[in-house]
């Protein structure tokens, strides 16, 4: 701030001038003041969360840590029980890790039983990686001596194949002024452990993709001579999970900038620790329309059905939502969201109904629905604009005849019988279930997120029950990724392999580049 003349020698132009620049200062100042109260209002803000996220973890690792190495007679055996202390090791380990990120410590030193890292099989192949300073030349001009190395082995997994990589780190001394150098270890997913990329990838593939339990993971691996602890096998998977949470934001985050959105739900057991039953839970998929470039699924873990968990979900978000007739979607409807109807879930009325009695109304309903297909066979390939065009020309008229052949049957058939119920369905839905046909970015059906959800029906077949709500979350997240790799035409191994790598050092405001469908392979 300027010094202030004279005020007596200052005439009166000069003195409003002055008076103008000195209200200006002061303005300056209190937007400076209020910048900074707010910075000051967000970091307290920010501490405040932090502290009250690390009691609550804290406090969840604590019960998680009782359960696991408490009394035994309080745990489940055989099985369920070993599918259950795989899901609690994993949370645990997933815990941790968020503590370390949020700055906090652990709350308890790992338990006595936690298995000693034992030496890996000398029989197996080693596969030399070596780490050299960029220079060896020291600050003071002298050529540095190599005076010894460090060894660190990974274990690796190339499908079928163990492995050792060696890294060797050469030690670089000069005598002159008595500097040490040494190359720095490559940065890991998980810190000092044994496992490189590859094998946590076969590991979480092996997991989510065939649906493989970790005790029979530990199985598989002790036949091929290399004994890997369950707890071990849990404790990747855990702290994978968290480091790969940011990419499925980032593919939420993508999915709900696209116009139009397929939505469905299949239902999978929950287990607590704790307790020796299962309650139903939710698995909720979301994917960009069928016709839409963007290829990708998320899948959302949920304690309940409630529309609540889809509204949570979607949040701001509003365009054309694909979904089936279930009633929690209805909110959403009313918030902005247009409703896309499912004709084959419509057809599936009449088919039921047709297989079960031969019905003729029936019958005739599927003979028109099916033109309705033909019609969609013909345009999968055409623009949105063509698509239109088509369904304008060939299955409106085709759909307006349904719709008064309906009505009219309808009218002559009794309440409540089967045929009446098929048509109800139907008619009620007309206007979603035909909305398709004014926008060629729309599909006729939600088929494809059956589609993207039908390997967790075929799945939990294996797992029986997701061991907690954290290992549901987690199993979601994994899957959203290894599928959404899979419809981008990825081999999952090789892309979680990738990207399981790069992750350590990759910047956070570029993350969309490791998403499946942006996904290139490092050049390494």
């Amino acid at each position: 701030m300027m010094s202030v003349p004279n005020l007596d020698q200052l005439d009166a132009n000069a003195l409003r001038a002055l008076a103008a620049q000195l209200v200006g200062e002061l303005e300056q100042r209190d937007r400076v003041l209020d910048e900074t109260r707010q910075v000051v209002a967000k970091q307290a803000h920010d501490i405040q969360f932090k502290e009250t996220h690390i009691r609550k973890l804290t406090h969840e690792i604590a019960i998680l840590r009782r359960y696991r190495f408490g009394k035994k007679s309080e745990q489940l055996g055989g099985e369920q029980g070993l599918l259950l202390e795989d899901a609690v090791d994993a949370d645990i380990a997933a815990i941790e890790q968020e503590l370390i990120n949020l700055g906090g410590q652990p709350s308890e030193q790992k338990a006595v039983s936690q298995p000693k890292r034992q030496a890996l099989p000398p029989e197996l192949p080693r596969i030399q990686v070596r780490h050299e300073p960029h220079s060896t030349t020291c600050t003071c001009g002298c050529q540095m001596q190599r005076i010894g190395q460090d060894i660190t082995e990974k274990l690796d997994y190339t499908p079928g194949v163990f492995s050792v990589e060696q890294h060797i780190r050469g030690k670089w001394a000069c005598r002159q002024c008595e500097t040490l150098t040494q190359a720095p270890m490559p940065a890991q997913v998980i810190d000092k452990g044994i496992a490189t990329s590859g094998l946590l990838a076969h590991v979480l593939v092996a997991k989510y993709t065939d649906h493989l339990p970790l005790y029979r993971q530990e199985q598989i691996f002790a036949r091929s001579g290399v004994r890997v602890p369950r707890s071990t096998l849990a404790e990747w998977v855990g702290v994978c999970g968290v480091r790969l949470q940011p990419l499925v934001d980032a593919l939420r985050e993508a999915i709900l900038n696209e116009p139009v959105v397929h939505a469905d739900e299949t239902p999978v057991q929950v287990l607590q620790p704790g307790s020796k039953k299962t309650h139903r839970a939710y698995l909720w998929a979301y994917a960009p329309g069928v016709f839409q470039d963007l290829r990708a699924v998320v899948y959302d873990f949920t304690d309940g059905r409630s529309g609540a968990h889809a509204r949570a979900f979607l949040g701001g978000w509003r365009g054309e939502l694909i979904c089936d007739d279930y009633g929690g979607y209805k909110a959403c409807f009313e918030q902005g969201i247009a409703e896309v109807g499912c004709m084959a879930h419509a057809r599936r009325k009449f088919y039921e109904l047709h297989q079960s009695g031969k019905s003729l109304i029936a019958e005739q309903a599927l003979k028109s629905i099916g033109q309705l297909y033909e019609i969609e066979a013909l345009s999968a390939d055409l623009c949105a604009a063509q698509r239109q065009q088509l369904r304008e020309q060939q299955a409106k008229p085709i759909a307006q005849t349904l719709h008064a052949w309906m009505m009219a049957h309808r009218i002559k058939v009794p309440g409540g019988t089967g045929i009446a119920r098929a048509l109800d369905y139907s008619l009620k839905r007309w206007a979603a279930l035909t909305r398709y046909l004014g926008d060629g970015r729309l599909p006729i059906d939600n088929n494809w997120i059956e589609n993207q959800i039908r390997p967790i029906a075929l799945g939990r077949k294996n797992w029986l029950f997701a061991g907690s709500q954290r290992a549901g979350r987690r199993a979601a997240a994994v899957m959203s990724l290894i599928q959404s790799a899979k419809i981008n035409s990825h081999d999952p191994y090789a892309y979680l392999k990738d990207v399981l790598a790069r992750l350590p050092t990759h910047p956070n405001n570029r993350i969309e580049e490791l998403l499946p469908h942006k996904w290139q392979p490092s050049a390494a």
